[in-house]
């Protein structure tokens, strides 16, 4: 896959499935064509994603190759200056931090 940083990406494509546009979280942090809540939104989606797979594959079932989940709440983390913590208790689908929590649409 190109380097995103140097490509123009499918905003809509990002959101729908950010594993197919970027590589690693890190690509979208330096994403300048993207705006900082565009970035935002996306490592939520791909958080959420990354969580599901991984209950997925607790419960047994096969999933896809999946970023690690740290290196997802890493890159949100800078982009929020580290305020993207949960305030509820984890849970297997939820709880390390607000990304995890919010369903994509």
């Amino acid at each position: 896959m190109a380097n995103p940083a140097l490509r123009k990406v499918s905003l809509e494509q990002a959101l729908l499935d950010p594993a197919s546009v970027f590589e690693r979280p890190d690509d979208v942090v330096g994403h300048p064509g993207l705006a900082p809540k565009h970035k935002i939104e996306i490592l939520r989606r791909w958080a959420y994603d990354a969580t599901e797979i991984a209950v997925a594959e607790e419960e047994g079932m096969s999933g896809d190759e999946v970023v690690a989940i740290g290196s997802i709440v890493t890159a949100l983390h800078r982009l929020t200056d580290g305020d993207a913590n949960e305030r509820s208790a984890p849970t297997k689908h939820a709880g390390r931090c607000e990304a995890m929590k919010k369903k994509p649409h």
